[in-house]
Formats: C-alpha cells, sequence, structure tokens
C-alpha cells in the first residue's frame, strides 16, 4: 500500500478516520514527543505481530522519527500477511518541521 505524508495523516487524525496507528520508535523517543500512536518498539514488534492478526486487512499506520524503522516495520508486516500498512514518509522530523509541536 502507498505511503503516507504528514498533511494526510493530520487530516485523517483531524477527520477521527479508523485506523491502526502504531510508534515503532523507543520510549523515550515517545515521551519526548509522540503523535498518539501505539507504541511498539521496532525490536519488539516481531513478537507483537501475533497480537495485531485481528487487524491485518485494516488501515495501519507505522511511524518513527525519520521514516527508516517504520519503514523495515512495513516490509516485516507485510511479509507476515498484513495487507494495508503505511508507512508516514519524513516521520515525527517532519512532523515537527511543518507542524511544530
Amino acid at each position: 500500500m502507498q505511503d503516507i505524508d504528514v498533511s494526510e495523516l493530520r487530516d485523517k487524525l483531524e477527520r477521527g478516520d479508523r485506523f491502526v496507528f502504531i510508534d515503532v520508535r523507543e520510549p523515550y523517543e515517545y515521551e519526548e514527543f509522540n503523535l498518539g500512536a501505539h507504541l511498539i518498539p521496532l525490536g519488539s514488534l516481531p513478537d507483537n505481530l501475533v497480537n495485531l492478526q485481528p487487524y491485518r486487512d485494516e488501515e495501519i499506520i507505522l511511524h518513527c522519527k525519520s521514516g527508516g524503522r517504520s519503514g523495515h516495520a512495513k516490509l516485516m508486516m507485510e511479509s507476515a500477511g498484513f495487507t494495508r500498512v503505511r508507512n508516514l514518509t519524513g516521520g515525527v522530523l517532519e512532523w515537527l518541521r511543518i507542524y511544530g509541536r
């Protein structure tokens, strides 16, 4: 599935669209600033895939600091059979650059 940019994500959040929102950063990064996503650090994602199976055909949006880790997480989830996974391009850095805190 096509990745998502920060403006589309912001619109989805403001409309209250239904999707699974996952932050794959580390807890200390999440504590510093977060977008309200569920925190599942990339290193623990493989162990959590079984818990996410009920959402395998729902839209899932992943993000990290810049898009690299969440891009890796997207590939991992797609390989596990998840069908509608999207990566936030530019990650939190892009969000902060455009919208600030």
